[in-house]
């Protein structure tokens, strides 16, 4: 009877603890690591976030920029972090779903090594031409290149990155014969169409709209499931009879993997309230994106589909970064 008695009080201990755990947490500052430089849309997005979530937690959230390692420089770092839900990311499609194929070696198992606390917004692409090539739509578009095999180039923010991948699998799909001209970011590719060294990219909305408005570029089509606030006027892909040409460039909110479920649970409380309130959507809006918050399950759900399709599509042209 005694050793039943003591047993019965360490399980009454051990609720105690869950319990308190789960009340005082947060208890002190916490640190949101953006993989980009300041100034991105990474950046707005995360700190439109970490505000929210902090007023809701009564915390800060210190949002880190921390580069490096195309991106996957700072998941690692959260990967070997104290699982204790005070270290936080917000990791962007390329680091979960791309590096894993295209990399040798990771410091992380995407699968494995997170706890996914939600998916937090979508940045779709859009596909834009210099307005010299004779093709309004989606379809007209294809019978162009089809016409022109090798002779259309098309510019990258850099290989094995989310404009380069889109742009192959846009090739793929359709079977067409281009040529690919990466460069170190979306400025010098906007620089380069807007002069007609290359005549087509996919590139975030951001990077285009006041170009597509001065008339300076064309939209041929925003490679997306529906349509965007910021471009109403431009065709998906799906509209334009290619349901499989998707390109939406997207940011999840991750931890340790052995985050105490409690904690795990007032973190997506406080992101899923942010990111639903009009004035964060609205501020996305203008960014080109749209909030997107999700369950943990739903998170997963969407991450293995996201592989699925861009490491095979890293497979099918035998990409590698290293």
């Amino acid at each position: 009877m005694k050793l039943i008695g003591q047993i019965m009080l360490f399980a009454a201990l051990l609720c105690m603890s869950a319990w308190t755990c789960a009340q005082t947490f947060p208890g002190k500052p916490m640190r949101l690591l953006v993989p980009f430089p300041a100034g991105g849309p990474a950046d707005l997005y995360a700190r439109e976030l970490s505000q929210g979530m902090g007023s809701r937690l009564g915390q800060p959230m210190l949002v880190e920029n921390k580069g490096g390692a195309a991106g996957t420089l700072a998941i690692e770092t959260v990967a070997k972090s104290a699982p204790d839900g005070y270290t936080l990311a917000l990791a962007a499609a390329s680091a979960l779903v791309m590096a894993p194929f295209a990399r040798s070696s990771l410091g992380y198992d995407a699968r494995k090594d997170f706890a996914l606390i939600t998916t937090v917004a979508k940045n779709p692409e859009v596909l834009v031409a210099n307005p010299s090539v004779p093709a309004k739509t989606l379809r007209e578009f294809v019978a162009f290149l089809k016409a022109n095999p090798g002779k259309i180039n098309y510019g990258s923010t850099g290989s094995g990155g989310v404009t380069h991948l889109a742009a192959e699998n846009f090739r793929l799909e359709v079977g067409v014969d281009i040529v690919h001209v990466p460069y170190s970011g979306a400025a010098p590719v906007v620089t380069a169409l807007l002069g007609g060294h290359v005549q087509m990219a996919v590139l975030g909305i951001p990077a285009v709209i006041p170009h597509l408005a001065s008339g300076k570029l064309r939209a041929i089509a925003l490679m997306s499931g529906q349509r965007a606030a910021a471009m109403p006027d431009v065709p998906t892909t799906v509209e334009g009879g290619y349901p499989k040409l998707l390109s939406d460039f997207w940011y999840g909110l991750i931890g340790p993997a052995a985050i105490p479920q409690s904690a795990q649970a007032r973190l997506r409380s406080a992101a899923v309230a942010t990111l639903e309130s009009p004035s964060v959507q609205e501020q996305f809006i203008k960014a080109g994106a749209v909030s997107f918050p999700s369950t943990s399950e739903e998170f997963m759900t969407f991450m293995l589909a996201e592989q699925a399709k861009w490491g095979g599509t890293i497979k099918a042209i035998g990409f590698k970064e290293d």
